[in-house]
């Protein structure tokens, strides 16, 4: 069994994001391993006040293949964790025979899965600002309380933004659009066994999406499962009660992970480095 955990963040988030389900798997005894995305690796704040200018091009193949090396170099196949347009990274990453088992956690829009009204509504802010396929994005205050993280104590907002948020890419949404990252195969023979979590009152991935997820990544023969949280929001890996959340995916990887295999390093052609 893998004793390597490998937690893939959403947009708008950082590494720190994971700090909580980190902990509390070190604790028992797991490896864990949080990367940042590419040019996200500061604090939010930091982040907010200077964020690197290159962060604009940075997209879902960059994004995917930046995890693609890190998982390639680790001693043995991470059971992989991802949140949100994580959890569509990780995703991608399963597909390509990647982790000893996966979890996605209110997973984003995903090609070839029906998208519902409160998923479109939440991506007005980008798809609605012009040029924000190519500008470095930042989320309002207004957005964080009423969409993203709605179950927030309102004396409790500014300090969740302030320690949380940060400037992500609209690129990404605009990748997500046109599948820039092409299909998944959701018979794919090879793709490890997969968890998906979804959230009752998410505004952002919304449980009926994931649950259209669910019924295409079911088409593979490993073992697949679906686990819905009726009153949880997309802030759900932060919000109270997340040690529940966290628990439950562990468990669920550490009991159906699959067992070590000898994985090539993929050519700089293969992950599209270096191409004009």
């Amino acid at each position: 069994m893998s004793k390597t955990i490998m937690l893939i963040h959403g947009a708008w988030l950082n590494a720190r994001s994971w700090e909580g389900f980190k902990a509390r798997y070190e604790a028992r005894g797991y490896t864990v391993i949080a990367p940042s995305w590419p040019l996200n690796d500061r604090s939010p704040a930091e982040l907010r006040a200077s964020p690197n200018p290159a962060l604009s091009t940075v997209g879902i193949n960059e994004i995917i293949n930046h995890y693609d090396r890190l998982i390639r170099a680790l001693p043995e196949p991470p059971i992989l964790i991802g949140h949100s347009f994580g959890g569509t990274v990780t995703q991608h990453l399963l597909d390509r025979g990647l982790g000893a088992a996966g979890v996605v956690i209110d997973p984003a829009p995903t090609s070839g899965v029906l998208v519902g009204w409160q998923t479109i509504k939440s991506t007005f802010p980008v798809f609605f600002s012009w040029g924000s396929w190519r500008r470095v994005m930042t989320m309002s205050r207004r957005f964080f309380s009423t969409r993203f993280a709605q179950t927030v104590p309102p004396a409790q907002l500014d300090a969740m933004y302030d320690g949380y948020i940060v400037p992500t890419a609209g690129k990404v949404y605009w990748d997500g659009l046109v599948s820039a990252a092409g299909k998944i195969r959701w018979d794919n023979p090879d793709r490890a066994p997969l968890l998906l979590i979804g959230g009752g009152i998410d505004l952002i991935a919304q449980a009926k999406m994931t649950k259209a997820m669910f019924e295409k990544q079911k088409q593979a023969p490993s073992h697949t499962e679906l686990q819905i949280y009726p009153n949880r929001s997309h802030w759900t890996c932060i919000q109270p009660g997340w040690e529940e959340v966290a628990d439950f995916a562990l468990d669920w990887a550490a009991k159906n992970a699959r067992g070590p295999k000898v994985l090539p390093p993929r050519s700089l052609a293969a992950l599209g480095i270096g191409r004009s």
